[in-house]
């Protein structure tokens, strides 16, 4: 139950790496917080703490959530169990946690499994984020849709044939999570006549950056945070 004298739990969005496309909201909200949250790797460094570092107060309470990179559901979900109920310790006694989240917290963000375990108990603002999606769009130069065209954002540990039943509708496509699956996506859009209409991303906005049709990309050294962008319509501004 909700009561007056509760903390509020902000999931902020920090954007896709650079520290300068923080919102000045986001910049705000850090820079006061007296606790903050955020997933890390088992035995690294979390991304999203990165990217807010320099707003980080030097007397803030930080509670970092272990995630495993692992396939199995339960062992991640157990780390959320848990976070939550660290967050919610500090909410009931009337501080303020601010959860960071790479990009936006609600687009493939791990901020929704809080959420879903708090909001029910807790007041919750959400602080939107600049998305891989669009980050990545920006720097490859290339518009996402335009007009009526659809945008459909597809994943990369999807199996083959589902992907191809999807880009066979055609129009403007995001493959997002792509790193060992590269390989056997780039063969599926060549098989597709798609190679050429396709950009890749890795790695948005950050110094090691890299922007590059996908046709040139060296299969052997391709990141987690990396995109495919395809676009197979009609708009003007591909002609």
């Amino acid at each position: 139950m909700k009561t007056e004298n509760q903390g509020t739990l902000y999931g902020v969005g920090v954007g896709p790496g650079d520290p300068e496309l923080l919102s000045l909201k986001a910049a705000r909200l850090i820079g006061n917080a007296a606790v903050i949250a955020y997933p890390a790797p088992e035995g690294g460094e979390s991304f999203a703490r990165s990217i807010a570092s320099a707003f980080i107060p030097n007397q803030c309470i930080e509670i970092a959530m272990p995630v495993p990179m692992r396939t199995e559901r339960f062992a991640a979900q157990s780390v959320y169990d848990d976070g939550a109920k660290d967050i919610a310790d500090h909410l009931r006694a009337g501080r303020d946690v601010v959860v960071l989240c790479e990009g936006d917290p609600f687009f493939y963000g791990s901020f929704m499994y809080l959420h879903n375990r708090l909001a029910d108990q807790f007041n919750v603002e959400i602080v939107s984020g600049v998305s891989s999606l669009v980050a990545c769009a920006g720097r490859l130069a290339q518009p996402l849709a335009g007009r009526n065209d659809v945008l459909t954002i597809l994943t990369g540990p999807m199996d083959d044939d589902a992907l191809e039943q999807r880009l066979l509708l055609g129009g403007s496509f995001v493959i997002m999570k792509v790193g060992r699956h590269l390989p056997r996506l780039r063969a599926l859009l060549d098989k597709l006549g798609l190679l050429s209409n396709s950009g890749y991303v890795e790695r948005a906005t950050l110094p090691t950056e890299k922007v590059m049709p996908l046709a040139d990309v060296d299969e052997s050294c391709v990141p987690y945070f990396s995109m495919i962008l395809i676009y197979d319509g009609d708009e003007a501004w591909k002609k």
